[in-house]
């Protein structure tokens, strides 16, 4: 039985398609499967796929209506065999050992949910990309980890894969959340595996007020039950916010209290005494 299985989602990204693939072939690490999801492409990403499959037979293609990535990574996810994923998008790259150190943390930490590594930037800027440490708390605010993280496919199962109402993006903070934010391991190794390409005409763009709003809202109800947990009842932080509101009048001993009230609350630490 394969134990990895990486999904390639690709729209539009043919020209980048061949550097993607040769970064799999190159995995110390052989026991992989790789399935290129053709998104309705309008390119040539079928003739490269196609080349790859000549190649070695490792490599899948399908060929799918367009639905966006959380559909793309799911048809393709449907149909892997590996016990484990791991998501590449079709212009980034991933170092040669980065399934082997991976997997082996899986083989030693049972407990381990998802590993990730760290990464750097490459294509119209180069620099190694500072990702914030990982903590679930911090992960209710922002996302950390990046889309190539192995993870099992049987979490995949227990959340409903990618979430496809994500229209507008986010949709990889999102399963983050649904799969940590009942437990489980999470670990970084310390080696630069995954690398990010940026493109003059990147086709990210910042969110849409609106989307943005969409967004954080159907995130905060659909994991209402992680964000009462991790920072308590609305009640709870409206009180917070009325404690600040009254100490913001009672100078530095009052902006102190108020620190220590929001480190307490969110982080569990204080910095001043009372």
């Amino acid at each position: 039985m394969v134990t990895i299985s990486i999904i390639v989602p690709c729209f539009n990204q043919a020209k980048f398609l061949d550097e993607t693939l040769q970064s799999v072939l190159e995995q110390t690490y052989s026991d992989w499967e790789c399935i290129i999801v053709n998104d309705g492409s309008p390119d040539n990403t079928e003739e490269i796929a196609q080349k790859w499959l000549a190649k070695d037979s490792r490599f899948k293609y399908v060929k799918k209506e367009n639905g966006g990535l959380s559909s793309a990574r799911n048809y393709g996810i449907n149909i892997a065999v590996g016990k484990f994923i791991l998501p590449l998008d079709a212009d980034d790259r991933i170092g040669s050992e980065y399934l082997e150190k991976s997997i082996a943390v899986f083989k030693k930490e049972s407990w381990t949910k998802l590993v990730y590594c760290k990464a750097e930037k490459f294509g119209a800027e180069s620099a190694v990309w500072n990702l914030p440490e990982f903590s679930l708390d911090s992960l209710g605010y922002f996302n950390m980890i990046f889309c190539s993280a192995l993870y099992r496919k049987s979490e995949w199962e227990k959340v409903g894969g990618y979430d496809v109402n994500m229209i507008y993006g986010l949709e990889d903070w999102e399963f983050w959340i649904a799969i940590l934010k009942n437990g489980g391991g999470v670990k970084q190794l310390d080696y630069i595996g995954f690398y990010y390409r940026i493109k003059n005409n990147s086709m990210i763009r910042e969110l849409k007020a609106e989307e943005t709003k969409y967004l954080f809202e159907y995130i905060s109800v659909k994991h209402a039950d992680f964000y009462v947990k991790q920072y308590g009842s609305f009640m709870a932080l409206n009180k917070t916010f009325q404690d600040f509101k009254k100490d913001c009048s009672g100078g530095i001993i009052g902006r102190k209290k108020v620190l220590n009230l929001f480190l307490k609350t969110f982080f569990g630490v204080s910095l001043f005494k009372n």
